[in-house]
């Protein structure tokens, strides 16, 4: 086997498909195609297959992520609509006729993964999200985000990678954050950010990874988090979630029923607080300055 073979572990059944990342002594570093998870396994229980080979439960990812997708995106259109019907019915015929724009919450989107990152930001593009992104280690995303948040100043945060309870010699305690891989990381980056900006509906957090202490990142100060039920989330989870968040009116709050039923990995991989959106029309419809005809004033 070789860096960026496909494949399964035995020990699982087969059920998740990884890359292999890095090559150890005896065995290697494999990571997951659809799951945020990062792990390492022994060479004798890996099995290579073939890039068209689809385990069941990626397969089923693939489907709920396609359907997730096709919501997002009938939720951009609708809120466009809704935008627009809230303009006929508020403002004088006078107004009206100037139009609207639409401003969604900016997204700060820091990721663990370089891989994930990009297709986190290739999505935000898609649905026209404001977004900007940076592909930084665990263990220095509270110090990145001290640097960011001033100059970037977002609306929304995202803040994930890979996490993961840790096979540890005697029983694990899920209570204690030294049980997993990078919860305290997270949980200090989401505290930098807290500190930053206090408010939760003025600065929306999404934090965590797979099988992430959920209370511990709640308590620092998260608005929405992983994994209540400690189980492998979708790589795109955080980034749905930061969607709906900037596409909900600053008048209305996330709707948390539909936001987590619709996230690939449901409500045992998402969880999170009452949280206002961040979304808001302006006025009037922004203009090609480039058609306007403009006499200059000033000396």
């Amino acid at each position: 086997m070789n860096l960026g073979d496909l494949v399964v572990r035995k020990s699982y059944g087969g059920d998740v498909t990884f890359r292999i990342e890095n090559m150890l002594r005896q065995g290697a570093v494999i990571k997951g195609t659809e799951f945020r998870l990062l792990a390492d396994a022994p060479m004798e229980d890996l099995v290579q297959v073939p890039p068209t080979r689809v385990t069941e439960r990626g397969e089923q990812a693939r489907i709920k992520a396609n359907e997730s997708l096709t919501r997002l995106r009938k939720d951009r259109q609708e809120i466009s609509q809704r935008s627009g019907e809230s303009v006929s019915g508020v403002w004088p015929q006078s107004v009206k006729e100037a139009a609207y724009f639409e401003v969604p919450g900016k997204v700060l989107h820091l990721d663990g993964d370089a891989l994930y990152l990009k297709k986190s930001l290739s999505l935000y593009e898609q649905l026209r999200i404001p977004a900007e992104g940076h592909h930084v280690h665990e263990s220095k995303m509270a110090e990145t985000l001290y640097r960011l948040l001033p100059r970037v100043r977002p609306d929304i945060v995202v803040i994930t990678g890979h996490d993961g309870v840790l096979k540890q010699p005697h029983t694990y305690d899920l209570y204690n954050l030294n049980s997993y891989k990078n919860s305290q990381n997270f949980v200090s980056a989401i505290q930098v950010a807290r500190e930053y900006e206090r408010h939760f509906d003025t600065l929306t957090i999404v934090a965590g990874a797979c099988q992430s202490h959920f209370e511990a990142l709640l308590s620092a100060g998260a608005n929405f988090a992983s994994s209540p039920g400690r189980i492998l989330i979708h790589a795109l989870d955080p980034v749905y979630i930061a969607a709906k968040a900037a596409f909900t009116s600053i008048r209305d709050t996330v709707n948390l029923g539909d936001v987590l039923n619709h996230t690939i990995s449901g409500s045992q991989g998402m969880g999170g607080i009452e949280t206002r959106g961040s979304f808001r029309i302006g006025m009037p419809r922004l203009q090609n300055l480039s058609a306007l005809k403009v006499t200059p004033s000033v000396i």
